[in-house]
């Protein structure tokens, strides 16, 4: 069985929270607003955005492989964040699977044409996936440590 996007569930929340163990991980993963340490039972309500929808990438083992939120970003966008596959899953496609099935789940959800995510620019194996991806540096919203990107339908 092919790897499966499916919306989170309380007990996924545990398995991501291992994968971060600094604060340097966490705010890479999740942002500057998510306070490290943090306390696993109040992850779901420190990643809640307003109309945002989270997701966890399963294997064919009924295994969490990965996890990624998508939200409404303005009027034309809807924006992909916190994308996380587990440490030891990386390296295996699995990142490129997460990512293909939210950008289905969040255009089909929100109906908008451009997709949007920020990549910090030392990742270049995320780097290289979003370009393949077909995402697009936009440099006039990047910064020197944040690329941002966009995807359009």
């Amino acid at each position: 069985m092919p790897p499966i996007l499916r919306p989170v569930v309380p007990s996924d929340y545990a398995i991501i929270a291992n994968w971060i163990h600094d604060a340097k991980a966490c705010a890479r993963w999740a942002g500057p607003q998510l306070p490290y340490p943090f306390a696993t039972a109040d992850l779901p309500d420190l990643l809640a955005k307003p109309e945002s929808q989270a997701f966890t990438l399963i294997d064919s083992n009924q295994t969490v492989v990965g996890f990624a939120q998508f939200w409404q970003r303005d009027e034309q966008r809807v924006h992909l964040g916190r994308i996380i596959v587990s440490p030891k899953a990386r390296g295996l496609g699995y990142g490129r699977v997460l990512c293909d099935q939210l950008m289905q789940r969040a255009i089909t959800a929100t109906g908008l044409s451009i997709v949007s995510l920020r990549v910090y620019r030392d990742n270049p194996g995320a780097l290289h996936l979003y370009s393949q991806l077909g995402f697009v540096a936009v440099e006039p919203d990047s910064n020197a440590e944040v690329l941002a990107m966009e995807y359009s339908v």
